[in-house]
């Protein structure tokens, strides 16, 4: 830190130099004239007492010019004692100028940087940072110190009051989920009900007594479930509890939407933009516009790049449909070129979209059909190998996929 200091101090005394430098440069230096003046003043008088010597001049003449020289020796030596005078005020004017200059840029500077700066501190290098993420995540509040937090804050003002008679099923519903604790039809209900009422540390209690009782059952879905309950009971806030609930979802589907949302959002709270970036940005990739998490995400994402170091620009939402099958039928009664312009255009459209936000299999089917029509087997075996990729683990989606592949001659 101490090098940080003097390397500082020596920087800004040599801007300071060199701009007071240029101001006692820039003054206007008048010697130099007024002694030539004077030169030449002097060549004339010895010229006089040349030509008065060879009588080339009158006495009297010569007199008379003497005279006049003379006047303008003084009139020239007086000027050039005042314009000394007025260089050595300004000298030190100047000088006076480089000083406060110094002093400005001096204070000025460490006043700024001791307000927008972080003295003390040094530089925290890639690998540092992410040593303090990865301690943030380990030593950050449980879930149940976050549920207690919100409680202590009080009853959320932008819940309204569900109707008596609704409150009332829910009280019988307690009490008979109380009586029978192994009942997976009423836990299930009882999740969604208290989860209906704001209700959301309850509601979790609910949904993890579902999942034991489920068991090996357990689906992705559910933990994503209970994630996301633990994390809207603790105000947006992702616990360990909550990150063990994801980790199990994604561990069971991968491509679970809100168990990658929720992984984006917990990194970014532990200090990691970098990887919340790219979670959210391939996470907006697979989905539709339709998918519940993809409005949460675009308005983030792109604050989360600039966290992250990254220039990105969000792609505009948009449902641009592919071509159908019926698209593709009217084609085949064109005439070639017609039928080659207006499927090649349908093509763009589709194979854009389907590269900045992604999209469901059946576009990704259409897109592979489209391409077995243009006869163009190459590119729609490049994009079935990349819907593979895309939907890996995901059988449904890839029989639609690889139906439509069969149906253009690319599988057997």
């Amino acid at each position: 830190m101490t090098v940080f200091w003097v390397l500082t101090l020596a920087l800004t005394c040599a801007v300071a130099a060199i701009l007071g430098l240029a101001l006692i440069r820039g003054r206007r230096d008048v010697t130099p004239a007024e002694a030539f003046d004077l030169d030449v003043y002097r060549d004339q008088l010895d010229e006089i007492e040349r030509d008065a010597a060879r009588g080339v001049i009158a006495p009297e003449d010569a007199e008379r010019l003497r005279t006049e020289v003379s006047r303008r020796i003084l009139a020239a030596d007086s000027r050039m004692q005042r314009a000394g005078a007025q260089q050595a005020s300004t000298g030190r004017g100047s000088l006076a100028v480089a000083g406060v200059l110094a002093l400005a840029l001096l204070g000025g500077g460490f006043g700024l940087y001791w307000q927008l700066g972080a003295p003390g501190y040094g530089d925290l290098g890639l690998e540092r940072r992410k040593e303090l993420a990865r301690m943030a995540r380990e030593s950050r509040p449980s879930q149940a110190e976050a549920v207690a937090e919100i409680a202590a804050a009080g009853p959320d003002p932008m819940l309204s009051e569900p109707p008596a008679e609704y409150l009332g099923l829910v009280t019988r519903l307690r009490a008979a989920v109380a009586e029978r604790p192994d009942d997976l039809q009423g836990q299930t209900l009882l999740a969604s009900s208290e989860a209906a009422l704001g209700n959301y540390d309850a509601a979790a209690e609910a949904q993890a007594r579902v999942i034991a009782l489920k068991g090996e059952d357990a689906s992705a879905r559910d933990f994503a479930d209970l994630a996301d309950m633990r994390i809207l009971a603790a105000g947006g806030y992702v616990s360990p509890e909550a990150e063990e609930a994801l980790n199990a979802a994604m561990s069971r589907d991968p491509r679970n939407g809100v168990a990658r949302y929720y992984y984006g959002m917990m990194m970014a709270q532990t200090g990691r933009p970098d990887a919340a970036f790219r979670l959210w940005q391939d996470l907006l990739r697979d989905s539709t516009p339709s998918d519940p998490w993809v409005p949460p995400v675009r308005a983030q994402i792109e604050d989360m790049a600039m966290r992250a170091g990254v220039e990105y620009r969000l792609p505009p939402l948009g449902d641009v449909p592919g071509p159908s099958a019926a698209d593709i039928a009217a084609a085949s009664e064109m005439s070639e070129a017609d039928r080659q312009e207006m499927i090649r255009g349908m093509v763009a459209q589709l194979s854009d979209r389907l590269a900045t936000e992604g999209g469901p299999p059946e576009d990704w089917a259409r897109l592979i059909g489209a391409y077995g029509v243009l006869g163009d087997t190459e590119q729609a075996r490049a994009i079935l190998q990349n819907a593979e990729e895309v939907f890996v683990g995901n059988e449904d989606a890839l029989g639609t996929i690889r139906a439509t592949a069969r149906n253009a001659g690319l599988l057997q």
